[in-house]
């Protein structure tokens, strides 16, 4: 059922019932006032008859008395009045109508329920009886006077209650317009539009709900907006990948390998005219040729992919890390701090983090050269055990960042985490130094390394 129709039956089940508890009271009330008001009728005939029989003339014959007495009771509403004997004078009440017509339905006088009540009265004069004057409560006229109440409130509770479904009606279709068109407009973002905007004047309630829709829309084209941009960057990282991967290949593999096809045609040469000692010597240029390619293959491989990383785990790169430096700059002092539970993040996230680091160690030797550098990683609770993150941190006690505008290493490596799904934060620190702090989802998904890795989207 639609909210409009939901609220109409609310509404109407409410008029039902209302309806029906009050109908219950009327008939109550009715059922009530018709018997108080009929015993009312016959104590007054009652007292009045009796009042004009005691003071009926002894003398003479008091039947045109009597009979004026009947006559008298003509026009009273609920009562009927009889003289039995010969005489036989009775005084019947008017038969009223309902005001449209019609006849006054007999299930409601029988919900009502009041029978008449009838009671006689005999006539004693001067010792002479001159029959009974008889009674009758006569209930119609004041079913009739209820029923008439009571259809009048009928009226006033259907003219309520059309007109309350009617403004229901017509007030949930205005209001629930708006929504309509929200609806629309959040059925265009799905679509990828998010240049949709909705700018109608609404109630403060929907006002509320225009202004986050609008918000959420902005928010969702500036995400758009990065996903496109770091799309970009990481397609021009990967031909940059390739064109350097193609210049190593060429200008260092390349010629060892030309030299070791020359070696061996001559080494080819030497043998077949006997001369093994010469041979010798271009074996050893030939060994000599394939350690520097080896050499300079894992160099390559090592760009690629963090040496160690897959073998040993995050602290033991690390580890390799750290000692690659301080190989270079014994005079540093380094420091890891690496929480019990951050030692197997999976591999997206260790490989971004090892990464950071990398950047911030290589960034701390160039520009310092400090005299410690401290890298702590550590685990921060979520809310949800699945919404866990990583706090990787580096910082140094050198000079700092002197220039306000981030280098291409600190931008690239904010792009790096971003796309893992992290934040990355760099401030100089009070004391002096600069202090790099990323933070990255536990779990980072295989589709965001295989973008990194590979540029593909």
């Amino acid at each position: 059922m639609s909210l409009r129709a939901r609220l109409i039956g609310l509404v109407a089940a409410v008029l039902v019932i209302s309806l029906a508890f009050g109908a219950l009271v009327a008939y109550l009330n009715a059922s009530r006032s018709v018997r108080t008001e009929m015993q009312s009728a016959l104590l007054v005939g009652h007292q009045t008859i009796e009042n004009a029989i005691a003071n009926l003339p002894g003398a003479g014959d008091p039947r045109r008395e009597l009979e004026s007495l009947v006559a008298s009771f003509r026009g009273n509403r609920h009562l009927r009045v009889t003289l039995t004997g010969d005489a036989g004078a009775i005084a019947a009440p008017p038969v009223e109508t309902p005001p449209f017509g019609g006849r006054l339905p007999r299930w409601f006088i029988d919900i009502v329920g009041v029978p008449p009540v009838m009671e006689r009265i005999p006539v004693q004069v001067a010792g002479h009886s001159y029959g009974a004057i008889v009674l009758e409560t006569d209930p119609h006229n004041e079913i009739l006077e209820v029923w008439d109440q009571l259809s009048d409130t009928l009226m006033v509770l259907a003219l309520f209650c059309g007109l309350s479904i009617l403004l229901i009606h017509l007030f949930t279709g205005r209001a629930l317009r708006p929504l309509a068109r929200m609806g629309a407009a959040l059925e265009r973002v799905g679509r990828g539009d998010y240049a949709t905007r909705i700018e109608e004047p609404l109630t403060p309630e929907l006002a509320r709900l225009r202004d986050s829709f609008n918000r959420m829309v902005g928010e969702l084209a500036e995400i758009d907006a990065d996903n496109r941009r770091l799309h970009e960057q990481l397609l021009i990282l990967q031909e940059q990948e390739r064109r350097d991967l193609a210049r190593d290949l060429h200008d260092e593999v390349g010629p060892f390998l030309f030299a070791i096809n020359m070696d061996v045609a001559g080494v080819s040469r030497l043998l077949r005219e006997g001369r093994v000692a010469e041979a010798a010597g271009l074996i050893q240029g030939i060994a000599e040729a394939v350690g520097r390619m080896q050499q300079q293959v894992r160099s390559m491989l090592g760009r690629l992919r963090p040496v160690g990383l897959a073998e040993f785990g995050l602290a033991g790169a690390l580890d390799n890390l750290v000692e690659f430096w301080r190989r270079r700059h014994p005079e540093i002092e380094y420091r890891i701090d690496l929480a019990a539970d951050c030692e197997a993040l999976g591999e997206p996230t260790d490989t971004t983090a090892y990464r950071v680091v990398q950047e911030c160690l290589s960034n701390a030797v160039r520009h310092g050269p400090p005299g410690r550098i401290a890298v702590t990683i550590e685990r921060d609770a979520g809310s949800r055990p699945d919404r866990d993150t990583v706090r990787v941190e580096v910082s140094d006690d050198g000079p700092g960042m002197i220039d306000t505008v981030p280098g291409f290493g600190l931008r690239g490596m904010a792009e790096r985490v971003k796309a893992s799904g992290g934040r990355l934060t760099f401030a100089n620190r009070p004391a002096g130094g600069l202090a790099v702090t990323a933070v990255l989802p536990c779990s980072t998904g295989e589709r965001a390394f295989d973008i990194l890795q590979t540029g593909e989207a």
